[in-house]
């Protein structure tokens, strides 16, 4: 019986249309929940405090239809400001994943500040790769951002 039932049964699969999942990457990482830019932490704080600090929805500021929030107002104040050397490198995706030609979440306790911009990482061997390297790394992650970027969504 079951030698008759196998090939049915690849005759019905081959019938059935695969399923299409569709991933939509956004050109800044956000939560998923929220909406809310680099998870809300505060992308003032990278360059003000010695760790980075959460924001708070009640200082939140929307730039580039992404929702920001900071743990002051002062902070916010200061992004509204000049919120193109405040957002992370990359939209917040992982630096070494650009660098190395794909995109990538990032996880914003993993970063660095080199050239006074902040670099987001998914891991801490790919911050360390960063950091053995930085000038080259910057450079390739740039040169594929170009790229990168014309396939991430707006929104």
């Amino acid at each position: 019986m079951l030698a008759f039932v196998l090939p049915l049964l690849g005759m019905v699969s081959a019938a059935v249309l695969p399923a299409r999942a569709q991933s939509v990457v956004t050109m800044y990482v956000t939560d998923p929940l929220t909406g809310v830019g680099i998870y809300g932490w505060d992308p003032v704080s990278y360059f003000t405090e010695p760790v980075p600090l959460l924001g708070r929805g009640d200082y939140e500021y929307v730039w580039q239809n992404v929702p920001w929030h900071f743990a002051t107002e002062a902070n916010r104040d200061i992004f509204k400001s000049a919120p193109e050397i405040y957002v992370p490198q990359f939209g917040g995706h992982g630096a070494m994943g650009v660098a190395r030609g794909y995109v990538s979440d990032s996880d914003p306790k993993m970063y660095t500040v080199f050239k006074q911009r902040v670099y987001l990482f998914y891991s801490a061997s790919g911050r360390e790769a960063f950091v053995l390297a930085p000038d080259e790394a910057a450079m390739a992650a740039e040169a594929n951002w170009l790229n990168l970027s014309k396939n991430l969504s707006i929104n």
